[in-house]
C-alpha cells in the first residue's frame, strides 16, 4: 500500500519549526502550516490530520473531514483519502492491508492503553487480512530516559520495553514493545532503525520541546 513518511526538509517554517513542519498546535504560523500540509497533499492526496490526545481511541473516515476528529488513530477502507498522523519522537505506526488502512500515533501512553490492539482489531472486523505494519523513525530505547517508576510501569505490562541509556539508567525502547504486539497479533512488521533525537533531520521533542511534527501518510 502506497505509504510516505516526512521529515524536516523542504516545507516553509521558520526556525524553530523549519522547515516541513505539518502541525497547527505548536505554535507555528497557521498560514505556513496550511501550505506545508498542501504541499503534502499534492504528493498524497487530500489527506485527513486528527488531534491527538495520548489516548485509545480512534476515528473511521469515510470523507475527509473540515475539523480533524480526536483521536489517536484514524480508519479508511475509502480509496482517495490519505491518513496522516504526526509524530515528534513518539511512534508514527501505518497499518496497511488490501481493503483497509490505519495511521497511528504510538508513544508510551498510547503504547500502555492498547492503541495499536484496538486498531488491529477494527481493520480486521473491516474485513482486512494479511495487515502490516511500518513503524517510521522514533525516539530510541538508549535516547528514551524515563523515571524507574514509569519504566517499572510500563515494564510489567511489555517486558519488551525494557531499556537503558548510555548512562546505565532506566529508559524504554517502544518501538520494540511495539513490535512484540504486532508479532503477537501475527501482524508482519518493518521498522526505521533511525532515532528521532539523534538525527536533525527529524523533529524531537525531547532535543527542542518547542518544535514541528513529521508525518506518517498511509493510504489506500
Amino acid at each position: 500500500m502506497p505509504e510516505l513518511f516526512t521529515d524536516r526538509r523542504q516545507g516553509l517554517s521558520l526556525a524553530p519549526f523549519d522547515s516541513f513542519n505539518l502541525a497547527l498546535h505548536v505554535g507555528d504560523s497557521e498560514e505556513t502550516v496550511r501550505a506545508n500540509r498542501i504541499a503534502l497533499a499534492s504528493q498524497v492526496g487530500p489527506t485527513q490530520f486528527m488531534n491527538q490526545v495520548h489516548g485509545n481511541s480512534f476515528t473511521v473516515i469515510e470523507t475527509i473531514e473540515d475539523i480533524d476528529p480526536t483521536c489517536d488513530a484514524l480508519i479508511t477502507t475509502t480509496k482517495g483519502i490519505a491518513l496522516a498522523v504526526l509524530v515528534a519522537d513518539c511512534i508514527p505506526l501505518l497499518l496497511t492491508s488490501s481493503t483497509v488502512v490505519a495511521a497511528v500515533h504510538v508513544g508510551r501512553r498510547g503504547l500502555h492503553n492498547g492503541i495499536a490492539i484496538k486498531v488491529v482489531d477494527e481493520m480486521r472486523r473491516l474485513g482486512a487480512n494479511h495487515i502490516h505494519a511500518t513503524l517510521g523513525a522514533s525516539i530510541c530505547g538508549r535516547c528514551y530516559e524515563v523515571s524507574q517508576d514509569i519504566a517499572d510501569e510500563v515494564c510489567a505490562i511489555y517486558p519488551a520495553a525494557f531499556s537503558l541509556t548510555r548512562e546505565m539508567t532506566p529508559a524504554l525502547d517502544l518501538p520494540k514493545a511495539l513490535i512484540a504486539v504486532l508479532v503477537s497479533m501475527g501482524i508482519t512488521y518493518e521498522a526505521s532503525s533511525i532515532c528521532t533525537l539523534e538525527d536533525p533531520l527529524y523533529f524531537s521533542y525531547r532535543r527542542h520541546n518547542i518544535t514541528g511534527r513529521n508525518a506518517g501518510v498511509v493510504w489506500l
